[in-house]
């Protein structure tokens, strides 16, 4: 496969909500970039190579072949970000860029022995599950800080939003995974929230709330 190709196949897997969901061609665009006849062309070569389901005005899902390379493709990038975090000191806001590049190395033993390498981590630095090498996904309990009622909180698992300018804002707020996190306040007006982490509060907005996955505290 090409790198076009395989980035195709790895957008479709994200917005069908793993592939399982079928999606327009026009968000697909919307997503790459690029012009809705391109993705509609492109789309038709996924088609013939059995990576994609397509109608005409049915939108686009993924084969279980194509599911398994975009999982494959998904694997290697969260595994070249551990890697660079915790091997080379980049920071969890420069590394989607690199990654993106490494993601379509295609040795299957390079990638083998980096996951051994790295002790086989179950999750990226953004938070994000990565697949073992059959293509599971560990899946856990969490729900977006924005959901979660005064009084109560949990330990941050995770981003939705993984731009390096989110990622800055957190740093820059000292908000990151592994802290516990409690909804102190609601505002009705605007739905920002008045936080507690650890003995500091902070005041934010609704949408920051909204990208910030929390693990609840089991009761």
């Amino acid at each position: 496969m090409t790198r076009s190709e395989e980035n195709y196949i790895k957008t479709i897997f994200h917005i069908g909500r793993q592939g399982k969901e079928a999606v327009s061609t026009n968000s697909i665009a919307e997503q790459m970039d690029t012009k809705p006849s391109s993705v509609t062309d492109m789309v038709k070569k996924l088609a013939e190579k059995d990576l994609v389901h397509y109608k005409k005005y049915q939108g686009v899902s993924l084969t279980e072949l194509g599911n398994k390379i975009a999982l494959g493709v998904i694997r290697k990038h969260r595994l070249w970000e551990v890697f660079l975090v915790e091997k080379l000191d980049f920071s969890w806001d420069e590394v989607h860029e690199v990654a993106e590049q490494l993601e379509h190395i295609k040795s299957d033993k390079l990638i083998d022995r980096l996951d051994r390498l790295l002790k086989y981590p179950k999750y990226d630095p953004h938070g994000d599950p990565i697949p073992d090498k059959d293509g599971g996904l560990e899946e856990r309990d969490e729900k977006q800080l924005s959901e979660v009622p005064v009084g109560a909180g949990g330990i941050c698992v995770g981003v939705k939003d993984s731009s390096a300018s989110f990622l800055k804002f957190l740093d820059k707020n000292n908000i990151g995974l592994g802290d516990h996190i409690q909804v102190l306040e609601i505002e009705d007006f605007d739905g920002s929230l008045l936080i507690g982490i650890g003995e500091n509060q902070k005041q934010i907005s609704h949408q920051i709330a909204a990208n910030l996955y929390i693990k609840m505290k089991e009761e």
